[in-house]
């Protein structure tokens, strides 16, 4: 690789002194034509060549070499160009001068638009969050509202009702991932505490929707952020209720750390598997549901990303779906 470089930089060397060779090439040609005219003898003509040569060839390698480092030097610049704009080389030409000028002008425009847009970001997210927040509010008396009388009406508001605060939670999560500085805090957590909180906000639903939940407790421990396992895990749980009609579902984690939540649902189409951790992407199910948003499983993978944990599904249609969350980690050893 470092010798292919090489020889780039040459090939670039001599095409950009192209036009320097051409008229070093005439100048011999004219000093050829004007001993032959004035019959000189053949010897002092190559001895006057030879000396000619003789100066340019170490010339030019001093300049192909300063050449070189120039380039190599420009090209560490421009791997962290924001950083060292004021570390550009000394120009050694007008052209060069003036390039200069115009990335340091470009790069002030560029902060400004930058200040800019990082001040409309953070004042949109301040609005958005502090509306999640404030809606909050209003659900959280509709739910004691609804919770007040037990009868089938209200069961079902209540299930639209906490299809909402998911949705306002998605919302919450969504402007957290995307803000600038994150709330992760990494520790060891009791696997089994994380999931049982995950299995009693989802419990009405499994009730409701009559579906058996099998979940064996585990004593593990894993090096994760407790709140943002916990949403990832909601949301599988989320998708393993709403796309199974009857049946059961099933959580079990493996002694080498991997989360598996199984369903007995509707399952995934095999066109759709590689694509359903996109950004928006519903599915077969999602058109025919007409109410999937397709973000939930893109967070997922977003979070768990973030997270060190890898995520992935197997899934069969008719006979249900089983994701994947492996929260193994790389032992580390001190020094």
């Amino acid at each position: 690789m470092e010798k292919e470089k090489w020889y780039s930089v040459l090939r670039m060397f001599l095409w950009e002194h192209r036009w320097t060779a051409l008229m070093f090439g005439v100048y011999i040609a004219v000093f050829t034509i004007v001993f032959s005219l004035y019959r000189l003898e053949t010897e002092a003509v190559l001895y006057a060549g030879g000396l000619c040569l003789l100066c340019t060839v170490p010339a030019l390698a001093v300049s192909f070499f300063s050449y070189k480092k120039e380039h190599q030097e420009r090209s560490r610049i421009g791997e962290n160009v924001e950083l060292l704009l004021n570390e550009l080389p000394k120009p050694g030409t007008l052209a060069e001068t003036d390039y200069q000028d115009m990335l340091r002008k470009l790069g002030t425009i560029f902060e400004v638009n930058m200040t800019a847009w990082q001040n409309e970001r953070r004042e949109s997210m301040d609005y958005y969050t502090t509306w999640v927040h404030q809606i909050k509010t209003p659900i959280s008396v509709m739910r004691m509202n609804l919770q007040g009388e037990d009868c089938e009406e209200n069961r079902v508001l209540l299930a639209e009702l906490f299809r909402i605060e998911q949705y306002v939670e998605m919302a919450l999560n969504w402007l957290r991932l995307g803000s600038d500085s994150t709330d992760f805090m990494f520790q060891e957590y009791a696997l089994d505490g994380i999931i049982r909180q995950a299995v009693r906000k989802y419990a009405s639903q499994f009730i409701r929707k009559r579906i058996c939940l099998c979940y064996e407790p585990t004593d593990i421990t894993v090096l994760t952020d407790e709140k943002w396992l916990l949403f990832v895990i909601e949301q599988l749980l989320s998708n393993a209720v709403k796309y199974t009609l009857e049946g059961s579902v099933s959580i079990d984690v493996t002694p080498d750390k991997i989360l598996r939540i199984s369903d007995t649902g509707i399952g995934i189409a095999p066109e759709d598997v590689p694509r359903i951790f996109e950004k928006g992407f519903t599915g077969y199910n999602g058109r025919a549901d007409k109410k999937s948003t397709g973000l939930g499983l893109y967070l997922c993978r977003l979070t768990a990303g973030k997270l060190s944990h890898r995520i992935r599904v197997q899934s069969e249609p008719g006979e249900g779906t089983t994701f994947f969350l492996d929260m193994r980690t790389d032992p580390l050893e001190v020094e």
